[in-house]
This record gives C-alpha cells, structure tokens and sequence, in this order.
C-alpha cells in the first residue's frame, strides 16, 4: 500500500537544503503544497490523487499521439485543467502548449517530455 508524503508540521513540504526564500514545490514536477490545499491536507486523499493521474498519464499518451489536431487541442485541454488542479503546473504548461498549437512538432515533443518527467515523479510519490 502506498505511504503518506511526508509534511512538516505545518502541512507544507519538508524544508529544501536551497532555504527559505525558495519555492522548491513550484520547480518540481507537481507542486505538493498546492496539491496539499486542493486535499485539504488529506494525505491518503493525495496519494488517490495522485494514482489517478498516473494512469491518466499512461493513457493519455499513446492516444494524443495517434490523434487528429482537432482531437489533440481537446486532449490537450482536458490534461491541462486536471494538471492545474492539482498542481502539476509544468505539465499543464505544455499542454497548453500542444492545445495552442496541436500541429507544432515542438509542442508535441514538451509534451511528451513533461508526460513522462511527471509520470515517474507522481509514480514516485505513490510507491512510498
């Protein structure tokens, strides 16, 4: 079963070695802090969460890859309010980016990246 993840006593993420003045959760590939408001601090809740957007990520994949541009613009956008609402920020980004512009190999390929870069973060969070 997968474990909590781990907050300080406040609610927020542990303390980055970087300092306070930092905001490390927004430089990460889903922002926990946020997710940790969206779940009101729920950390089973969270890691549900998270679950499920591993699989959406698994999906979503292959099938923007063989879609239509008009298809790909609606995939793309759906991705992107889910990522947003939980805090996947950058993933978001770049569907935006792809939903803009469905055509642009570019897109295409951020996409991919930030798909597979938030996949393995999010898979990692849910195998503790």
């Amino acid at each position: 079963m997968a474990q909590p993840i781990e907050r300080d006593r406040s609610g927020g993420e542990r303390q980055s070695p970087e300092g306070p003045g930092s905001h490390p959760s927004r430089r990460s590939p889903i922002d926990l802090v946020h997710l940790a408001r969206q779940t009101a601090g729920d950390t089973q809740l969270e890691t549900e969460v998270l679950g499920l957007l591993v699989i959406q990520i698994e999906r979503v994949r292959p099938v923007i890859e063989a879609a239509t541009e008009a298809e790909r613009s609606r995939l793309a956008h759906a991705l992107k309010g889910a990522c947003r609402n939980l805090g996947a920020f950058r993933l978001a980004d770049a569907a935006e980016g792809l939903e803009l512009a469905p055509n642009k190999p570019a897109a295409m390929a951020e996409l991919l990246a930030e798909l597979e870069r938030t996949g393995r973060f999010a898979r990692g969070l849910v195998a503790r």
